[in-house]
């Protein structure tokens, strides 16, 4: 950490420069903060200056598109926020995300920075009111404000900006769509609703920015909204991929192109959103089942999980499946086996039980729970069936899509194998024409007992980063 008495030179132009740029004052809080330097990308300076352009009136209307962890959080919300109220003590801002929990922390985070003695060095007159210490809501003793909130939560009685000349706050909005949600036409469409009817409103000036920060999630998230004209203003677009038209990475201290080939490879739709910001309508080939390999029997040590997708009814021409993957001891997978039908109540309990007996105690059972009362009869009654079984049940959320992923990724960079025998051929081809086959519960159950696997973790960004020190060992 870098230290230098309050009365010296070097002090002065540190405050001197900290106070003029954004990008300065961010660098040097970090190091001042952890003690270690700030691992520059590109993308930092770019951001910050986007954000200056907002701060000196060239920009009212600004969206940033950039890969998740790339410090857009940090430098959009909780630097800018602290910054800005250095400049101009009287700022009032909303921020919202798309939970309450994660903008409430945002905003808190900005408070303490500014609290660091550091940041009174370089901003000696930005008292915080005693009585204003709620982690959604702080003020400033020369009545500046940051409300938090989460998307589609309350905002009466809270306004961003002021109605004068210069700057005087903003609305800052940093992911509204939760990534497993944003397929759900209903739940984005709920997000742009309230966008358009409730946020816009709280401008104290037609003049206060919005500054929208998110990675790309779906062609028409709120982003891609705005940007085709939905609210009827004009946006400035910062659009940064992580891999550049020149083949180059953008922060490749943090994602090598190696990696990000591999993370191309391994789920392209993901890859195009988040990392690319190119989102685009999943047309088939989520998965390549061209990619497994057969073999004629299990490795020995392999440990084992069967999960059930359970049909609702066989009337409708719905099938149960339960899908028995195991995990080698080289980390790879294997399909075992697929039980599959289209049963009866009765059908499906004896089939449960069969199976459970035929697989042994050793391997895991997830089932799915339905939400509801009936969900959990279900599961009360089917766990009973299984007793004497490792039964785990857990709420099935979140688009389908968006649950196979992680799977999908580990079987297109040829991690997953198959065991010989006749269901094969049934299998690839459900795989091949996910999310636009006929019927998916194959695909369902294979996602759900990947998940069993690796609950907790991101599953092909690990696997990514596995891959990485494999190549590139650390000396």
């Amino acid at each position: 950490m870098i230290k230098y008495d309050k009365d010296s030179e070097e002090m002065e132009v540190v405050r001197l420069t900290a106070r003029e740029d954004f990008y300065f004052f961010t660098r040097w809080m970090f190091l001042q903060r952890k003690g270690f330097n700030w691992l520059k990308g590109r993308q930092h300076k770019i951001i910050s200056d986007a954000l200056m352009r907002v701060f000196n009136g060239e920009c009212s209307r600004l969206i940033i598109n950039v890969a998740p962890r790339y410090s857009k959080t940090e430098l959009a919300v909780i630097n800018f926020i602290a910054w800005c109220l250095g400049r101009v003590p009287d700022a009032e801002f909303i921020h919202t995300s798309y939970s309450g929990r994660l903008a409430a922390n945002n905003s808190w985070q900005a408070r303490e920075l500014v609290s660091h003695d550091a940041y009174k060095n370089i901003f000696p007159n930005v008292p915080l009111r005693t009585d204003s210490q709620a982690k959604d809501e702080w003020r400033t003793t020369q009545g500046g404000v940051c409300y938090a909130t989460g998307i589609g939560g309350t905002i009466t009685g809270y306004g961003a900006g002021k109605l004068r000349e210069g700057f005087g706050g903003a609305i800052i909005i940093d992911d509204p769509h939760k990534a497993d949600e944003a397929r759900s036409d209903v739940v984005r469409e709920g997000v742009i609703d309230w966008f358009q009817n409730t946020l816009e409103s709280r401008k104290n000036s037609p003049h206060t920015p919005i500054i929208l920060i998110m990675q790309r999630l779906h062609e028409k998230d709120l982003a891609g909204w705005l940007l085709a004209g939905g609210n009827g203003e004009k946006w400035d677009h910062v659009c940064l991929e992580t891999l550049l038209p020149d083949g180059s990475a953008l922060w490749p201290e943090k994602h090598t192109v190696d990696m990000l080939q591999l993370m191309k490879q391994a789920s392209p739709y993901t890859f195009a959103g988040q990392y690319q910001q190119s989102p685009c309508a999943p047309e088939g080939n989520i998965f390549n089942p061209h990619k497994m390999e057969i073999f004629e029997a299990v490795p020995a040590g392999t440990k084992f999980v069967r999960a059930w997708d359970l049909a609702a009814s066989k009337d409708d021409g719905d099938y149960t499946a339960g899908f028995k993957l195991g995990k080698m001891p080289d980390g790879r997978f294997i399909i075992a086996d697929v039980a599959r039908g289209q049963w009866s109540p009765e059908d499906v309990e004896s089939t449960l039980k069969n199976t459970a007996m035929g697989d042994g105690k050793d391997c895991k059972i997830r089932l799915p729970q339905d939400p509801g009362q009936a969900g959990k009869s279900q599961i009360k009654s089917l766990t009973k069936l299984l007793s004497g079984y490792p039964v785990h049940s857990m709420p099935i959320s979140g688009d389908k899509i968006v649950r196979a992923q992680p799977f999908a990724a580990q079987m297109n960079v040829g991690n997953v194998v198959m065991l010989k025998a006749p269901w094969n051929e049934a299998l690839k081809s459900e795989y091949q024409f996910f999310p636009n086959g006929a019927n998916d519960d194959q695909v369902d159950s294979g996602s759900d007992a990947f998940a069993e696997f690796n609950e907790g973790s991101t599953g092909w960004l690990d696997w990514i980063q596995e891959q990485a020190n494999l190549k590139n060992p650390k000396k």
